[in-house]
């Protein structure tokens, strides 16, 4: 594991709420002061400090050894090594190599340019394929997928709300932090209210490792897929079990790299944006990308709850809804929204977004007070685009005038709605064999239960 990643795995430990036999401090093993955890603050007699669990997450506190060792091969050394690999070996053994780019990670680059995020995009690209990648996709199209899915899981856990009891709230399950923490600490609780569509990443894994093998007639062992998102914890999402062909012997996602280090390895080699030419994106089908790049709708996360809300209030009331007004409660990371008729409230959602808001949402549904029937829960504060792999500062602190100028370069982008992209309904014909079939289900689904945490946290502490 490279000396930088060590530090990182340091720097969560020694902030880490949980109190195990890997912590680590400075003063040494021996003396670490008993903390008293709530609402993701430590309060210590002359010191009060802010525990970030969304960085804890992925500390190796809380994974088995098995999981540890497939994460510390996602890093810039591993994929040289792969890059490296192609290059000395015969034409026979070489892997086909595919990245995958988060639309979130793309206004990362186009700050950290100076350009718009359709001429950073092509430089991305340019420097990617100059490293020997073969294609290099946008990942909005499997975020559609994701979101479409979603909207039909929630119209129909809304018509059954009234025998089923956990089919409301729908928890959103785009965000693998999120997940984590609901599967190791929260349990039943939570887990059967998680919507069970896929996230982004992993349909774009089966889009790439399925449908994209079969059109270039490869088989899924000879592709090694790279993901570039904004997020660390998108890494302990690529190793989850159940997104391994043990049969093919081939993981949906081979590797997930952050922003910052896609920006790292073009520091390291000294590229500079004016010496990479503009080279347009590839497409699953084949030939290269030349439409413009569009965004879904909200803050910049894919837009969950706008997308759901917007299908539930068309599908369930007949109502059309052409823009969402947020109410904004704690923070700017907890915001709800309402569907009103005649004084009665039809549909009430939530965003929330950073772990001290989840730990509210989390105490108010101990208690059954929970009132929204959709909450969009993401780990990082800001959402996506605010993810530690790209946004964070010095001292792991996010750096606000970059996040900011990133929210601002993904809103130039046009809105598409994944209903109107012809592609989306193509793939669902030609690959899926139909939007309700058997195979829909199987590949752009999956399950959340509860799973045994590999360390049991002291009774005083709480997450």
């Amino acid at each position: 594991m490279s000396e930088i990643n060590i530090g990182r795995l340091k720097e969560k430990c020694e902030n880490c709420s949980k109190q195990c036999s890997k912590k680590q401090s400075k003063e040494g093993p021996g003396s670490l002061q008993e903390k008293a955890v709530a609402n993701g603050e430590v309060s210590e007699p002359h010191q009060v400090q802010q525990i970030l669990l969304s960085s804890c997450l992925s500390c190796e506190g809380c994974l088995s050894e098995e999981e540890s060792q497939r994460i510390s091969q996602q890093n810039l050394e591993e994929f040289k090594k792969v890059l490296s690999l192609n290059e000395r070996c015969d034409a026979s053994k070489h892997k086909v190599l595919v990245v995958s780019v988060c639309p979130q990670s793309l206004p990362f680059f186009a700050v950290k340019f100076c350009l718009g995020i359709p001429e950073a995009t092509q430089k991305l690209c340019a420097f990617l394929k100059s490293l020997g990648i073969h294609h290099v996709f946008d990942s909005t199209l499997a975020a559609g997928f994701s979101i479409l899915e979603s909207q039909r899981e929630f119209v129909q856990r809304f018509r059954r709300r009234h025998h089923d009891l956990h089919a409301l709230p729908m928890f959103t399950s785009s965000c693998p932090g999120w997940i984590r923490y609901a599967e190791r600490v929260l349990g039943s609780l939570v887990t059967p209210h998680i919507c069970t569509a896929k996230s982004p990443q992993q349909i774009m894994g089966s889009l790439v490792k399925d449908f994209f093998t079969q059109q270039q007639k490869l088989t899924p062992g000879k592709v090694f897929h790279i993901v570039v998102a904004p997020c660390f914890d998108k890494k302990l999402e690529a190793v989850r079990d159940e997104f391994f062909n043990s049969l093919l012997e081939s993981r949906d996602v081979d590797c997930v790299l952050t922003s910052g280090e896609i920006f790292q390895l073009m520091e390291e080699r000294k590229v500079t944006v004016e010496s990479l030419d503009s080279v347009p994106l590839d497409h699953v089908f084949g030939e290269a990308d030349e439409a413009g790049l569009v965004r879904h709708e909200g803050r910049g996360s894919e837009g969950f709850l706008e997308h759901i809300f917007k299908n539930a209030a068309k599908e369930l009331f007949g109502f059309e809804v052409n823009e969402i007004v947020y109410k904004t409660l704690r923070n700017r990371d907890f915001q709800e929204v309402s569907l009103e008729r005649d004084g009665e409230t039809l549909l009430h959602f939530a965003a929330i977004y950073g772990f001290r808001n989840i730990q509210t949402l989390v105490h108010r549904m101990r208690k059954g007070r929970v009132p929204y029937q959709l909450v969009e829960v993401l780990s990082c504060p800001g959402g996506c685009l605010g993810g530690r792999g790209q946004a964070e500062g010095e001292g792991g602190r996010a750096d606000k005038i970059l996040s900011q100028q990133m929210e601002e370069a993904y809103s130039s982008l046009p809105v598409r709605l994944p209903e109107m992209n012809p592609e989306l309904q193509r793939l669902y014909h030609d690959w899926l064999e139909g939007q309700d079939s058997p195979r829909t289900l199987q590949v752009l689904h999956t399950q959340y239960s509860q799973q045994e945490q590999p360390q049991t946290l002291p009774p005083h502490i709480q997450w």
